[in-house]
């Protein structure tokens, strides 16, 4: 008898603890029954789009020694600071394959860091395409997710998005 519930109270908690507990598991059986396939073309080339801010990334990757092209330069010429370059190798050390894989990418809209961000995003996305098993890692590190900040619109009466002239009393 110690098992039984005293109120209406403890009853609505029990039941939502066991809802709560019934929902995470569904969600886990349903992760396991879904098997991905890997999507890839003719060539054995995967390809996915990335996007950051306004940047819009159109990324292919194949089996290959590591060599990373963008807008037809490589990697280093394109995007010269070390930062972005680090940016653009994370997807591959975070899922383990660093050096295996050949990547062509055309980026267009936006500044260097946006490109740099939409063209991970490519990345991430292909390689998950291309091996359905990295998924798991590169969702963690959140990759996969597109960053969904850009820049704030301009107002009507105002100087900047909420920048307000300088008022002037006399």
């Amino acid at each position: 008898m110690a098992d039984q519930v005293n109120s209406l109270e403890e009853l609505g908690q029990v039941a939502e603890g066991v809802v709560a507990e019934d929902t995470a598991a569904a969600v886990v059986a349903q992760e396991e029954q879904i098997t991905r396939e890997p999507v890839r073309d003719e060539l054995g080339r995967s390809y996915a789009t990335g996007k950051r801010k306004d940047a819009v990334a159109r990324v292919w990757i194949k089996p290959g020694n590591g060599k990373v092209t963008v807008n037809g330069k490589e990697m280093d010429a394109y995007f010269a600071r070390p930062v972005l370059q680090m940016i653009l190798r994370q997807p591959f050390t975070v899922a383990g394959v660093e050096g295996e894989f050949d990547v062509m990418a055309t980026v267009k809209g936006g500044g260097l860091s946006g490109q740099a961000g939409a063209v991970k995003h490519g990345i991430s996305k292909a390689l998950q395409l291309y091996d359905p098993s990295l998924r798991g890692a590169l969702k963690a590190a959140g990759f996969l997710t597109r960053d969904a900040r850009v820049v704030e619109r301009k107002k009507y009466g105002k100087r900047k998005a909420r920048r307000s002239f300088q008022f002037s009393k006399r």
